[in-house]
């Protein structure tokens, strides 16, 4: 482990609630804002969020702290899990930062950031190196167009399988790629050959990868939400374990917190400033349990 990491064990950064007022009685909490990674670090591979998780999740957010989820996942894929985690955000980040949504009133989400891209030109160069490759492409509704073999998930059973060239000149806020002939290594060696130049992209665990606007990732709509929340940066928390949370753990790490899961691959581990246990050990709880109270 590198100088500038820090294993989470029982002290926070930022320190504990041991202030006082004029009364002798706590001090009021200050609000963190915490971004929490969802696949590998609020959820398990086998899709288990555990009571242990839940509970310091929970537990964050009634200390005071604005606690949020920012996923690669659509909205339809997101939004259902806050019941899970017993939260009500104001704030969830989607599609890997290239969509925003807002609580209403009522509890329900809409959409008051949506980045766009045409994903023309960067499908067709994939699909030249990677012709057994399938392709997804996700529209501002979260409706996905899907070309291929898909694993089967939500996202397939709400998409609408179609010839490739229908996904051509869609409006879209993500594309993803899988190809299962491919190791993570050598899909990683493919698309750095192709110079997608135009687009951010991010390799999970396995050959799949998620391709945004350019510019756009976790980290720029995780910058936009503290602004309108008014939060310090020295108060942003963020978790995550893949590659697509690698610019947000840079944000939170320039002065704040970028937690990273201890199964992490290390150019993930290198992004961050510390390292809790993995998912399987319910690390995100050991992380979440050093905020102030």
């Amino acid at each position: 482990m590198s100088a500038h990491e820090r294993f989470v064990e029982g002290s926070a950064q930022g320190g504990g609630s041991g202030s006082t007022g004029p009364t002798g009685a706590p001090a009021r909490t200050k609000r963190w804002l915490v971004a929490l990674d969802v696949d590998g670090t609020t959820m398990r591979e086998d899709g288990v969020i555990t009571e242990t998780v839940v509970e310091a999740v929970r537990d964050a957010e009634a200390a005071g702290h604005e606690v949020m989820l920012s996923t690669g996942r659509s909205e339809g894929m997101t939004v259902p899990l806050l019941a899970t985690l017993g939260i009500r955000p104001k704030y969830l980040v989607c599609a890997n930062g290239a969509l925003t949504l807002a609580r209403r009133e009522d509890g329900s989400y809409e959409r008051v950031h949506v980045e766009r891209f045409d994903p023309t030109e960067v499908l067709q160069t994939i699909h030249g190196a990677l012709a057994n490759a399938a392709f997804g492409v996700e529209d501002e509704t979260g409706h996905f167009l899907l070309s291929g073999n898909f694993p089967d998930d939500t996202m397939t059973v709400a998409g609408e399988h179609v010839p490739f060239e229908r996904l051509l000149g869609v409006e879209a806020t993500r594309v993803v790629v899988i190809s299962p002939g491919h190791d993570t290594e050598d899909f990683l060696q493919v698309v750095e050959r192709m110079g997608l130049h135009k687009v951010s992209y991010s390799v999970g665990w396995t050959s799949w990868l998620d391709i945004a606007p350019e510019g756009v990732t976790k980290a720029t709509a995780m910058e936009r939400v503290r602004e309108w929340l008014d939060i310090p940066r020295s108060r942003v928390l963020a978790a995550g374990d893949g590659r697509n949370d690698i610019d947000m753990l840079r944000w939170a790490s320039t002065s704040g917190r970028g937690v990273v899961m201890g199964q992490a691959p290390e150019d993930v581990v290198e992004a961050g400033n510390e390292l809790t246990g993995g998912v399987t050990d319910d690390g995100l709880a050991a992380a979440l349990g050093t905020l102030p109270r």
